[in-house]
């Protein structure tokens, strides 16, 4: 279960204040993968870095009873002067998880050759994107952010991504951003749609699409 309780984030745009989430409330049931659904620009980004914890609302709050990982595929958080092998493992020590069973896992998975052990400064972002995606997977959470991670990598790896997210869904749920619908019908069995700072909540996945379209089209 993830709750938010009249949960507020703004930005400053050109000296304006601008809401992105509005006084939100709202309750995500456990065991339910959800697609996020919304506009370009709607906050769909904002808001899974808010359920991550990597930023922290203007006001209100979001309690969960499960773990939750950060936004997979975000390496915003990775120390650039460390190399990619030290970054996963100061996060194994993070999470309380076995450091070389993470370290053997991410290295494997990656497949960055000789630059996991070189300096993060020194990655492309496609490296930077697979490292983070590996060290996601690397680590059993009970609900996944995932902002259009299996774009990433060329047709082999995001095949590979696509099979193991598909297998940490057996066990796990998510929160998934993505303008790729078919991948919505693969992974979701829920939706809800971003629009005004405000979620509507749909237990019918076809019916959340179906509003979505409809507020695009709009």
């Amino acid at each position: 279960m993830i709750r938010f309780e009249n949960l507020t984030k703004s930005y400053r745009v050109d000296g304006e204040r601008k809401v992105v989430i509005d006084n939100l409330n709202a309750v995500l049931p456990t065991g339910t993968s959800l697609a996020l659904l919304g506009r370009n620009g709607a906050g769909k980004s904002t808001l899974l870095q808010l359920i991550a914890g990597t930023i922290l609302p203007d006001s209100g709050r979001i309690v969960s009873d499960g773990t939750i990982s950060w936004p997979v595929g975000f390496a915003g958080s990775f120390h650039p002067e460390l190399t990619g092998a030290q970054n996963v493992r100061f996060i194994a020590r993070i999470y309380g998880v076995e450091t070389d069973e993470l370290v053997a896992f991410v290295e494997g998975f990656a497949e960055i050759g000789k630059h996991f052990h070189m300096p993060v400064r020194s990655y492309s972002a496609g490296m930077r994107s697979r490292l983070a995606f590996g060290t996601s997977m690397g680590i059993r959470f009970d609900t996944y952010l995932v902002d259009e991670v299996t774009a990433v990598g060329d047709q082999q790896f995001r095949r590979k991504s696509r099979a193991v997210f598909a297998e940490r869904m057996k066990t796990s749920s998510a929160i998934l951003v993505t303008h790729n619908m078919p991948e919505v019908r693969e992974f979701c069995n829920a939706g809800m749609v971003l629009e005004g700072g405000r979620i509507v909540y749909f237990t019918d996945l076809d019916a959340a699409i179906a509003y979505h379209r409809e507020l695009m089209d709009g």
